[in-house]
């Protein structure tokens, strides 16, 4: 099954480490979509997959939020908080009822999420870091 989860220039930052850690959530984003029509095992395999990487893109922009001292009164991490609920609640209803069909209706969705989330909210951070001269690399 071919996708439309696919890395743009749009979403690119001028950050390497977090334009990396975006493109990774864009590949787990597309596995999953196309894990939709494979078997039930395999999207929750996929779905896990993706929830476990967006736990770890979450946790290392929050770290580098409290490095740099980020403004703490921020939506960002808030935002995060409230997509991992989301996302753990999708679960939990997929399991309930078997069926794969909350991920297919929340893929799009969590897709615009995160191009307005990027564009604005680690666009934000990325030229917050750089104007510390933070390195996330260390």
């Amino acid at each position: 099954m071919s996708h439309p989860y696919v890395w743009s220039e749009d979403l690119n930052l001028q950050h390497p480490r977090l334009d990396a850690i975006h493109q990774a959530f864009i590949d787990h984003l597309a596995s999953t979509y196309v894990a939709l029509g494979a078997d039930h095992a395999t999207l929750l395999e996929r779905f896990d997959a993706m929830v476990a990487h967006t736990v770890e893109h979450f946790e290392i922009e929050d770290r580098w939020m409290v490095a740099t001292g980020y403004p703490i009164e921020n939506c960002h991490s808030s935002q995060h908080r409230q997509v991992l609920d989301l996302l753990q609640d999708i679960r939990r209803k997929v399991l309930e009822n078997g069926s794969g069909e909350l991920i297919g209706r929340l893929l799009p969705e969590l897709v615009e999420w995160f191009s307005q989330h990027a564009q604005g909210a680690d666009a934000a951070l990325a030229f917050h870091m750089s104007s510390v001269g933070y390195n996330t690399e260390a």
